[in-house]
């Protein structure tokens, strides 16, 4: 998990506001959607990973100053073009907050709390049709699904998505 972090931080630590909140055109979303989408997504998923409320609130809506105040997952993306970082470094702060939490309950957890499981089958069907279930073993999505997909392969998904959108603005990709 901390290696993805440190792409995301990279990402972040290389690119301008400008570049993050550009709008290339219809259809295509901001850099600017991928780093808040997945940063509060992760933020909310860890509250089911770990029984702890997301850091998201009101005070750090009033600091990012996110143009939709919204992760965006249920709405259409003729809206989600519109999603803007107002002040980057609150936002940065606010994403850096959010990882480090989650290392932290990782290093902390007992091994034996990531086989316990989060969702049984059947399935509801916001659920039945997700990455996770599909990875998930018999017995369900487990903590170690959960990390596995709502957060790791979540995440590298949407880096998928910066790395590509950074060529749109002149920036080069981070890895090879």
């Amino acid at each position: 998990m901390r290696t993805m972090h440190g792409l995301y931080y990279q990402a972040v630590g290389s690119m301008e506001l400008e570049h993050v909140n550009h709008f290339e055109r219809v259809g295509v979303l901001p850099i600017a959607f991928s780093l808040f989408h997945y940063t509060s997504m992760h933020d909310g998923a860890f509250m089911m990973l770990s029984g702890q409320l997301p850091i998201w609130n009101e005070d750090w809506q009033a600091r990012v100053q996110m143009a939709i105040d919204d992760a965006g997952k249920e709405r259409p993306v003729s809206d989600m073009i519109h999603q803007r970082i107002g002040n980057y470094d609150a936002f940065k702060e606010y994403q850096r907050t959010v990882f480090d939490r989650t290392e932290a309950h990782i290093a902390a957890m007992d091994p034996a709390d990531f086989q316990r499981v989060l969702v049984a089958p059947p399935y509801p069907p916001q659920i039945a049709s997700t990455y996770s279930a599909m990875c998930a073993g018999p017995a369900g999505i487990t903590v170690l699904d959960g990390y596995e997909c709502w957060l790791y392969q979540h995440g590298l998904r949407h880096m998928g998505e910066i790395e590509l959108a950074r060529a749109l603005v002149g920036l080069e990709g981070m890895t090879s």
